[in-house]
């Protein structure tokens, strides 16, 4: 497991649009989120908000420790930053992506870590779960997104205990082993100044 004494939140989100769908593909925030899943550690609960709930998000995150996503940084957090009175980058924020691409020097997806990692594999995809919401059908989104919440929570805690995860390369076929530093991330504490309207 992660450390015990950290209240972290693992997270994901979908988006209601596609990129053919932007005017600008630099303003990602276009993209507009239709629901965001996520696990939190202190409750031991994954749970699920449409739009019109992302209130409960922010207050959840401001809670946390740490926010914990898989590409979250550049594309999970831009997207919800507007819904937010918090900016983002006053989360601390453990993007298993960017982690992983400091070792491997390149990006990798999170199907090719989740099924060498923890013998997990994605339930859909990106463009299918914005068909599931122009179609209404959001229970099913919600339960796509948090599959993906509950794969990058598993290879999340698999590196804090191993100190390691595997990917499967898309270049020659092979697993290989990225060593990954998670369980030793020193958390900063919180300030006010970072979040101005929280009591601590």
């Amino acid at each position: 497991m992660a450390k015990k004494d950290l209240h972290y939140v693992v997270f994901d989100i979908e988006t209601q649009k596609s990129f053919k769908e932007i005017t600008d593909r630099k303003k990602i925030h276009q993209l507009k989120v239709s629901v965001v899943g996520l696990y939190d550690s202190s409750r031991d609960v994954y749970e699920a908000y449409e739009e019109k709930n992302l209130i409960k998000v922010e207050e959840i995150f401001r809670e946390a420790d740490a926010v914990v996503g898989f590409n979250s940084d550049g594309f999970d957090l831009p997207i919800l930053a507007p819904y937010l009175f918090t900016p983002v980058e006053n989360l601390f924020s453990i993007d298993l992506m960017v982690e992983i691409q400091k070792s491997l020097g390149h990006r990798v997806n999170l199907n090719s870590v989740a099924e060498a990692t923890i013998g997990g594999v994605k339930s859909g995809d990106g463009l299918g779960a914005i068909e599931l919401y122009k179609e209404g059908r959001i229970e099913e989104l919600k339960k796509y997104c948090l599959d993906d919440v509950r794969l990058t929570k598993e290879i999340y805690e698999y590196g804090c205990k191993n100190k390691k995860i595997l990917f499967t390369s898309n270049r020659d076929w092979q697993t290989h082993e990225v060593p990954v530093n998670w369980g030793d991330i020193k958390v900063p504490e919180k300030s006010e100044e970072a979040f101005p309207n929280s009591l601590f």
